[in-house]
């Protein structure tokens, strides 16, 4: 029987694009969804983000009993989690685009406004670049990855950065603990390295 991937709908991603890209890479039931029940039932989580942190921090609190059913599916059932983008900053103390939002704490760190530390430096952050993995990384290999963002995840403990990308210095990449990994960049407008990581997290035994 097929695992059930959750793809958390809480009206903050491209839903339809990361859904297709977790198909073509040989998810077979993908399950668009805002219910707790589905989630605390799923084989595996993937919530993706797009937009600013605090509008999708709010809209993910706004549905009753969703972060609850995540909190309870991946912490206590060790389900595997995916973030992507916001999806992955959502997992840090806060951010704070647009003033200070608590985000979910389960991987300790601030999401900041990229830095411009010279004119040639560009924000947002967009387009393909380098991921340079840590040894301990989990799913996340080194390759070439498209990214959109302006605000980047600065972990608490340094551990927990599973990958890095160069823009102007290191931002973040893919962050990681125990059962959950984010990526800053977008899997499903990766092309091959995206959905090679897709595959690999539908196989992933943490």
């Amino acid at each position: 029987m097929a695992e059930v991937v959750a793809l958390v709908d809480y009206g903050a991603g491209n839903l339809h694009s990361v859904a297709n890209a977790l198909k073509a890479a040989g998810c077979d039931a993908v399950t668009l969804t805002d219910n707790p029940d589905v989630v605390r039932a799923a084989d595996r989580i993937v919530l993706p983000g797009v937009g600013s942190f605090r509008a999708c921090a709010e809209g993910l609190r706004a549905i009753p009993g969703l972060v609850e059913a995540m909190a309870e599916r991946i912490h206590i059932g060790a389900a595997p989690f995916l973030g992507i983008c916001v999806g992955m900053q959502l997992l840090a103390t806060r951010g704070v685009e647009h003033g200070v939002t608590p985000g979910l704490d389960w991987i300790g760190g601030e999401v900041r406004k990229i830095e411009r530390t010279d004119s040639a430096i560009k924000v947002p952050h967009m387009g393909w670049n380098d991921v340079m993995t840590h040894p301990h990384s989990a799913l996340v290999e080194p390759g070439e990855a498209y990214f959109l963002h302006s605000y980047h995840f600065v972990p608490d403990d340094g551990h927990h950065a599973l990958a890095m990308t160069d823009h102007g210095g290191g931002l973040v990449a893919a962050i990681g603990r125990d059962t959950m990994v984010g990526v800053q960049f977008h899997p499903e407008k990766s092309q091959a390295y995206g959905l090679a990581l897709l595959a690999r997290f539908i196989d992933w035994k943490p």
